[in-house]
């Protein structure tokens, strides 16, 4: 789906919330208000203002309160980009903790004699600990679609808030209040299935697939085909909205190359004869979601399911991009990393017919030059190299802020559920995103489930990172 239609189906979505908003709104909707100017100028702010405070007033019964929130909500979504960073801004600077009260109750606490006094401060500092923009945001939970309406609104902070520390205690605590509401327990595993699922669902998979683009109609339907596995996370307060979702390929033997995966001229195996259930694509389908995992969860579920579903099945594996590599290989490079390269790699290069001074600056000019791969001696010489330096990237390269966690972000998820380093693939993306990304090569993740444990102890506990023997050959 080109980035335009993606567009227009998500104005699609808010313009009916704003239309089913209205009606709860009735007397409390000011069409003044509800329309205000879309940059939410100074003029505008005072009148948002006081329809924040009015949510915070008690007056009329919980009918009048969904009523408020339903107008402010409506206001919100009036707003263009500008205008929604202002109303943030009101909401989190006017509405924040009252810092005089927190010394005050702090005070108490610390004079409090005897264990009842003691519990009646720390009830009274907890009490003050709790900003009254909160209250505010929870209201929004009582209306239809008011859970996803936070959900996005926190995609907004997100991106809004910055070094802005107002912004990013409102972002804190929506995160909070999220993370309450999205815990595991309450989510429903289900299937996605060209034959089953809404058209509506069916169309948020193309719009929300962040690995692998869905091109089309046709490209959907062959990954939902008899061999074809996808599952999705859903709360039952957005029914009609995937959380994440994983694509699952049934195949005999362990996949290589994405793009012979979804080539939908390939035939169509019998799943029940499959022994490998491929996952090639994980998404998470909502910004304003991120920081609260599920996604662990979700591979250990569909395991389970499959399992149950096909007693052939032996491996559980990854088909992965490894998201981060050539900008770390750029920067070992424009660094001038004098053991980036052995001798002998240094020798394969050389003898490459490319103008440039050293070793070094031939692989940044043939890397570049994304027709690489169709020339067999350029791709030699690469191979060895890039292999190498794939496995290094995944194994040994750590996050700056600590020495556990792995550099490449895919690579830190599958690791920290468990999954073993088991192959890299030369060759395994081909398109423009997976050459840019990391010069076509694609990792297994194996997921063994007898291992996973002691794995992710192993790498959360000492950053040890499990790898096959054909892994650390490559090192």
């Amino acid at each position: 789906m080109s980035e335009e239609n993606k567009s227009g189906f998500l104005e699609r979505a808010l313009k009916k919330l704003g239309s089913a908003w209205k009606g709860i709104a009735s007397s409390e909707y000011n069409e003044s208000s509800a329309t205000l100017q879309p940059d939410l100028p100074d003029s505008d702010a005072g009148r948002l203002l006081e329809q924040m405070r009015a949510c915070l007033e008690t007056r009329g019964g919980e009918v009048s309160a969904r009523a408020r929130a339903a107008a402010l909500g409506r206001a919100y979504l009036a707003l263009n980009e500008t205008g929604r960073i202002r109303f943030l801004k009101v909401l989190a600077e006017n509405f924040d903790v009252n810092h005089e009260a927190v010394d005050a109750a702090v005070a108490d606490l610390q004079k409090a004699d005897g264990p009842a006094a003691r519990k009646k401060a720390e009830a009274a500092l907890r009490k003050v600990l709790e900003p009254p923009r909160v209250k505010i945001l929870t209201q929004f939970n009582a209306l239809p679609e008011g859970v996803k309406f936070l959900v996005d609104m926190r995609a907004d902070l997100i991106g809004a808030a910055g070094s802005d520390i107002a912004l990013k205690g409102l972002e804190q605590d929506l995160k909070g209040l999220l993370a309450t509401w999205f815990d595991v327990d309450f989510l429903e595993l289900r299937r996605i299935s060209w034959d089953s699922s809404s058209a509506s669902i069916l169309e948020k998979l193309i719009a929300y697939e962040a690995v692998h683009a869905i091109e089309s109609w046709d490209d959907l339907k062959n990954r939902l085909d008899s061999d074809r596995r996808c599952f999705g996370f859903f709360h039952p307060r957005m029914p009609d909205e995937p959380l994440i979702f994983v694509e699952v390929a049934l195949v005999d033997g362990m996949s290589a190359s994405v793009q012979a995966l979804l080539d939908e001229d390939a035939p169509v195996i019998d799943p029940a004869n499959a022994d490998t259930a491929v996952f090639y694509s994980i998404s998470n389908a909502q910004k304003g979601l991120a920081g609260i995992s599920f996604g662990n969860f979700l591979i250990k579920r569909v395991v389970s399911s499959l399992s149950n579903e096909f007693e052939n099945l032996k491996t559980f594996a990854t088909l992965s991009p490894l998201p981060g590599f050539r900008s770390w290989l750029d920067r070992r490079l424009s660094i001038g990393d004098k053991d980036l390269l052995t001798p002998a790699e240094r020798k394969a290069l050389n003898a490459v017919g490319v103008k440039s001074s050293g070793a070094k600056g031939k692989l940044k000019v043939l890397l570049d030059d994304r027709n690489w791969t169709e020339d067999q001696q350029i791709s030699d010489a690469l191979q060895g190299l890039l292999m190498r330096l794939a496995a290094r990237y995944l194994a040994q390269e750590k996050r700056p802020e600590g020495d556990l966690i792995a550099l490449d972000p895919v690579a830190h998820f599958h690791l920290s559920n468990g999954a073993r380093i088991q192959r890299l693939n030369w060759k395994g993306d081909l398109s423009d995103k997976g050459l840019g990304q990391s010069s076509g090569i694609m990792v297994n993740y194996q997921y063994k489930l007898s291992h996973l444990e002691a794995n992710h102890e192993a790498y959360t506990t000492n950053g040890k990172v499990a790898i096959s023997s054909s892994v650390n050959s490559l090192l």
